[in-house]
């Protein structure tokens, strides 16, 4: 018995050491925009996107486990893969795509942030400008543990979601029988294609180009030893499985509200005040307090992406744990993004609603191009030795890219039409 909970202890021990990157890559999806993105959801579909919402999270912890599993056995982040496997061109091309993705996210992130602040009576300029000064600090002067830390406190606070979600007194069967099949709703034209456009962009939040990016650099930088893999690879499925068991009870908390109610809805922060008359003021007062902080992690981790991945991308020095001089380019990167979104938001009348959909429209058309190549590296078994991908990860890795490809084709035609 003594040693069943020796064995036991170790390993949880083990699992905690080793525990972070996967979590906080697929927290950072439920960043402000990926919220703004699932309350939309909610809002104008109802339950039934809930469905959508199951399969993604299947398809978030096979990818991210495949990205984790990469780092581990190669001791390098993706872009430096594609790099030295694929040449410049391709890694100018997808770097491009993903800039302006995350720049689009990164806006969003800072105008929830923007926003919210708003809500509580806090001044916004000063709030903008504190938000990106601190986020600076918080990456130039921390180490890794110190911000792997923090980032995993924020992710606590994606509980006022779940107690959003319950004062909203929802139909729980209606929400978790949609979860296997949707039902309950009279399709329409308009509702099909409000489907296809916005569960493309349910799936653009959830599953994102910069999180494969992320989520290798991270655990490359967490410098995880290769004897641990498999609790790095239970922990991308426990992520995966935290990450939408959150955005549950925000698309919940919207469909029981808003949807009911047929009220039309264009922003994350819109939800935190349309939701009040129906579910009360402390749901909309939570729904708020976890959009900014939702903002805020967001804001730190896309940037981060980015600077990781331009850094791998063009072979530069890039970690959280070099100073600022012996890794400039990499900060710089990083502060570049806050300051931009930091003017752009500052501007009124900024269109949020298209700016949340585009971003994650974007995010979802990058994806087919992002695991083809996480997959070519995976499935070469001169890079990967023994731990390359098995043939049901190859099939469901195939099926998926083609899958989302068409998905993204048919929801850009349908947006364009609309």
């Amino acid at each position: 018995m003594k040693e069943l909970y020796r064995t036991y202890r170790r390993r949880l021990l083990i699992f905690f050491a080793i525990f972070g990157p996967a979590t906080i890559t697929a927290m950072a999806d439920n960043d402000a925009s990926g919220v703004a993105t699932y309350a939309i959801a909610g809002a104008r579909l109802g339950y039934p996107i809930l469905f959508v919402l199951f399969i993604i999270t299947f398809l978030l912890g096979l990818t991210q486990e495949m990205g984790i599993r990469l780092a581990l056995v190669t001791r390098k982040g993706l872009g430096d893969l594609i790099r030295e496997h694929y040449g410049v061109r391709v890694s100018l091309f997808i770097f491009l795509c993903l800039f302006i993705a995350n720049m689009g996210t990164i806006i969003v992130d800072l105008a929830a942030v923007k926003m919210t602040s708003s809500m509580f009576n806090l001044p916004v300029l000063p709030a903008i400008i504190s938000i990106v000064i601190l986020s600076f600090i918080f990456v130039t002067k921390g180490n890794y543990k110190i911000n792997q830390n923090i980032m995993l406190l924020s992710s606590f606070f994606y509980v006022v979601y779940i107690f959003s979600a319950f004062k909203a007194k929802p139909d729980w069967v209606a929400a978790v029988t949609n979860l296997v099949i949707p039902h309950g709703i009279n399709l329409t034209t308009e509702y099909i294609r409000d489907f296809i456009i916005i569960g493309l962009g349910v799936l653009g939040t959830t599953v994102t180009p910069w999180g494969q990016f992320f989520i290798s650099s991270f655990a490359f930088d967490k410098k995880i030893e290769i004897g641990r893999m498999k609790y790095s690879q239970f922990e991308t499925y426990w992520g995966a499985f935290l990450t939408n068991f959150f955005s549950f009870f925000m698309i919940v908390a919207t469909a029981a509200t808003l949807f009911v109610h047929n009220i039309p809805l264009i922003s994350g922060e819109q939800a935190a005040l349309a939701i009040k008359p129906f579910a009360g003021e402390l749901a909309g007062t939570l729904f708020a307090i976890g959009i900014f902080n939702a903002g805020f992690m967001g804001i730190v981790i896309i940037s981060l992406s980015t600077a990781y991945a331009f850094s791998e991308f063009f072979g530069l020095s890039g970690s959280l744990d070099t100073s600022f001089n012996r890794s400039k380019t990499f900060y710089l990167i990083f502060l570049v993004q806050l300051v931009l979104a930091g003017i752009i938001v500052s501007f009124p009348n900024v269109s949020l609603f298209h700016l949340v959909i585009g971003s994650q429209v974007l995010n979802a058309m990058m994806l087919p191009f992002v695991f083809y190549y996480l997959l070519k590296l995976t499935n070469n078994r001169d890079i990967m030795g023994n731990f390359v991908n098995k043939p049901i990860q190859r099939s469901l890795g195939t099926f998926s890219v083609v899958v989302i490809s068409i998905a993204s084709v048919f929801g850009l035609v349908l947006a364009l039409i609309k």
